[in-house]
C-alpha cells in the first residue's frame, strides 16, 4: 500500500512541474524582475529556486545521506531568460521523478530528519504549486493549484491540517491565504521527517 501512495505522489510531481511549465510557458516575455507574490525574491529568482530544491530533492534520494544536505547547489546562469529558467525547472523535475523511480519505498534520506521517497516526492510537488502559485500572482495571472496535489500534500506534510478546501487551507498552511476561523500565519513548517514509528527495522 505504500508503494502505491509513493507512485500516486510521483505522479502528482510530473503533472505539477507541467502545470507550471504550461501557466507561466505564455508568460516568459514579461517582466520577471517584479516580486513573486507576498516574496521578497523575484519571479526569476522563485523559478530558479524551484529547479534548486528539486534537484537537491533528487540528489538526496540518489545518494541518501543520514545527516545532512549533499554539498551541491544549483546555479542558473543570471542571464538567463525566463523560458530557460522553466526548462531548468522540467529538466530538475525529471530527474526528481526519475530518482523517485528508481527509489525504494522503505529509502530514507535527510531532510531535518530520515525521510522517505513519499516524503520527498510530495516536497516537490509543494515547492512547484507554491512558488508556480507566487510567481502568477507577481505577474499578475490568475492561478489557483489544482485540488488533488494539494489533498496529497497535505496528507503527507501537514498531517495537522485543519478540515476545508484542500487549495484554500495549504495556502494558509504555507501563510499565503486566509482560513476562517484560523489567524493568517506568519511562520510555518512541514513535517518531512517520517515519524520514528514508521522507520524500517535495521537490519539483522
Amino acid at each position: 500500500m505504500q508503494h502505491h501512495r509513493a507512485d500516486s505522489t510521483h505522479t502528482h510531481l510530473d503533472r505539477a512541474v507541467a502545470e507550471m511549465v504550461g501557466v507561466l510557458g505564455p508568460h516568459a516575455a514579461e517582466n520577471w524582475d517584479v516580486p513573486a507574490g507576498g516574496l521578497e525574491w523575484s519571479c526569476w529568482t522563485t523559478a530558479a529556486h524551484v529547479a534548486h530544491d528539486l534537484l537537491a530533492y533528487a540528489g538526496q534520494l540518489a545518494a541518501r545521506p543520514a545527516d545532512g544536505y549533499l554539498p551541491f547547489d544549483l546555479t542558473v546562469r543570471p542571464e538567463t531568460p525566463p523560458g530557460a529558467v522553466l526548462q531548468v525547472v522540467g529538466a530538475a523535475g525529471a530527474l526528481l521523478s526519475g530518482a523517485l523511480a528508481a527509489a525504494d519505498p522503505g529509502a530514507r534520506a535527510w531532510h531535518w530528519g530520515p525521510c522517505d521517497p513519499e516524503g520527498f516526492a510530495a516536497m516537490g510537488v509543494a515547492e512547484v504549486l507554491l512558488h508556480t502559485h507566487d510567481i502568477t500572482a507577481g505577474l499578475g495571472v490568475p492561478w489557483l493549484p489544482p485540488a488533488q496535489p494539494c489533498t496529497v500534500v497535505l496528507h503527507r506534510l501537514f498531517p495537522d491540517a485543519p478540515p476545508g478546501d484542500p487549495v484554500r487551507v495549504l495556502l494558509w498552511c504555507t501563510g499565503r491565504g486566509d482560513l476562517p476561523g484560523h489567524p493568517r500565519r506568519s511562520s510555518w513548517t512541514w513535517q518531512a521527517a517520517v515519524p520514528e514509528a514508521d522507520q524500517p527495522a535495521p537490519p539483522d
